[in-house]
């Protein structure tokens, strides 16, 4: 897994990690952002390595599947762009362009 889709992992646990079982959060939250190896956490949880594996390949897709739903990311980073590039606006404007990603 390259850095880019490590961070969108984290971006997705941040938004999405409230809709995880206590077990799952724990285990992906080992391996993203404690940085903790496949064996590392396997032995932590007495579990075997390819268990971890098997779960976090599965809450990746779950929370995945979360986004394609809800898109709570991509309106955060909708959002996040507007406010950088909207230096001059006032707080109207800049309330109004963020009401039109939600329709």
């Amino acid at each position: 897994m390259n850095i880019i889709e490590t961070e969108k992992i984290n971006q997705l646990l941040d938004i999405y990690q409230d809709l995880l079982t206590p077990y799952q959060r724990k285990i992906m939250t080992d391996y993203f952002q404690e940085d903790l190896s496949l064996k590392e956490i396997a032995e932590n949880n007495n579990i075997s390595r390819n268990a971890v594996f098997s779960l976090i390949k599965r809450v990746e897709k779950i929370i995945k599947n979360y986004e394609n739903k809800l898109h709570l990311l991509e309106k955060q980073e909708k959002i996040n762009n507007i406010i950088e590039n909207c230096g001059n606006c006032t707080k109207e404007q800049l309330v109004e362009k963020i009401k039109k990603i939600n329709e």
